[in-house]
């Protein structure tokens, strides 16, 4: 929706009319000169970043692979595409391709893919198209007994779960999104979820912590549910590896807010960025905000605040062995791995609902950026603007009456 300039002239006189006549009209003028305007930038933004999805399952196989399924998201833009690839051959693993060709495709050969002992088994052609490549990879689920209630893992760890030996489900599709679960051979019951979802534009998620997310991004959410903990105040951690060619995801930045609109009480932002020669200019990134959440509904009194630990240098070929889509695609991975430690030190522990959730997003060049919504904005102009200009009027009435006062000399 496109508003012409004719109609905001005539917005805008009718405003002023209206504020000769009374300066009670002055908060609701402001209020519909701001969400006129705000439609319009909403309206153009929304026609500028849009990509063409499409969905295929283990594509150029004919039958269902046996070590588990390989899922391709291709994003096409006007003169680049964005290949997603979500893999559960070994530890579940997210890599993202960027090409500047709008007719790159991924290429499978399925008897080495499946065997998992040769990298090149899966590539994006053309190879001379590739501008970035970055993959996460789910490797451990660490648990441990946190028996003095100071959310330090750093001993009393019980023996990790390797998530390459996990059980998995076959991906199950539903739109742009798709859902794999799994579950150790000890687990009693219950499953660690991962579900992908990839956008066509910019928006929210409509259950918190509503990331911000754009076209050139996609977004995982991960959950355990129902897992026996091994002891009643047990706590998880969840290692991640990214891995990538020259330039890896290698440093966490956290960015501060003073708006928590969109995530309650969260006023933190962390991203984990990839750039030539730690430069300013980021190449590709993993951004979360640091809460999970206790309840598969998340509110507020469900939040969990989570840390990270720095990233450190890992073997490239151990993540290759557990990650098929990694020994398939990178020759040479450079790898840095991480924890995120879901709790703190007073917090609920696992067992009080044997659940989280965890949120992040993986896109290729620089993160959304959150900021204020029309209506924050809306509320601030209201609450700032209406008393400056009361002033602004009361003191022009004040001037026109000293100048149409009249005194009578005296004799």
């Amino acid at each position: 929706m496109i508003l012409s300039c004719d109609l905001l002239r005539w917005v805008t006189a009718k405003m002023a009319a209206t504020a000769k006549r009374r300066s009670c009209g002055v908060s609701s003028s402001l209020v519909f000169l701001f969400s006129v305007f705000s439609l319009c930038q909403s309206s153009f933004s929304g026609e500028t970043s849009r990509r063409n999805l499409t969905v295929e399952l283990n594509p150029g196989s004919s039958s269902s692979p046996s070590g588990g399924d390989l899922l391709h998201v291709r994003a096409v833009g006007v003169n680049d595409t964005l290949h997603f690839l979500f893999c559960s051959q070994g530890a579940p693993t997210l890599l993202l391709v960027h090409t500047n060709s709008s007719s790159s495709t991924v290429e499978v050969n399925w008897p080495q893919f499946e065997a998992r002992n040769i990298s090149g088994s899966l590539k994006v052609e053309p190879a001379s198209s590739i501008l970035y490549s970055s993959a996460v990879v789910f490797s451990r689920l660490l648990e441990y007994d946190d028996m003095n209630d100071t959310a330090d893992p750093t001993s009393d760890l019980f023996p990790p779960y390797e998530l390459q030996d996990f059980t998995w489900s076959r991906l199950n599709l539903s739109g742009l999104s798709a859902l794999l679960c799994g579950a150790a051979k000890t687990f009693s019951n219950g499953s660690l979820c991962l579900q992908l979802s990839a956008f066509e534009s910019e928006g929210r998620d409509q259950s918190w912590p509503r990331l911000l997310h754009t076209a050139n991004s996609s977004q995982l959410r991960v959950w355990l549910d129902g897992v026996s903990p091994r002891a009643t105040r047990s706590r998880f951690l969840l290692e991640l590896q990214a891995v990538g060619g020259t330039y890896p995801l290698s440093r966490v930045e956290v960015h501060r807010s003073i708006d928590d609109e969109f995530t309650p009480s969260i006023f933190k932002v962390s991203q984990w960025v990839s750039s030539v020669n730690s430069s300013s200019d980021v190449l590709g990134f993993l951004q979360w905000k640091p809460v999970s959440y206790r309840r598969s509904d998340p509110a507020l009194e469900f939040a969990t605040p989570c840390r990270h630990s720095d990233p450190q240098p890992q073997s490239g070929e151990e993540v290759a062995a557990a990650s098929g889509l990694i020994r398939a695609f990178y020759a040479e991975p450079q790898t840095f791995g991480l924890n995120v430690s879901f709790g703190l030190a007073g917090e609920p522990f696992y067992n009080s609902t044997k659940f989280f959730s965890w949120t992040v997003l993986l896109g290729a060049g620089s993160p959304p950026v959150d900021s204020f919504s029309p209506l924050v904005l809306a509320v601030m102009a209201v609450g700032l603007g209406t008393p400056m200009i009361l002033l602004l009027l009361g003191g022009v009435c004040v001037c026109v009456r000293k100048r149409a006062t009249v005194y009578e000399p005296i004799n």
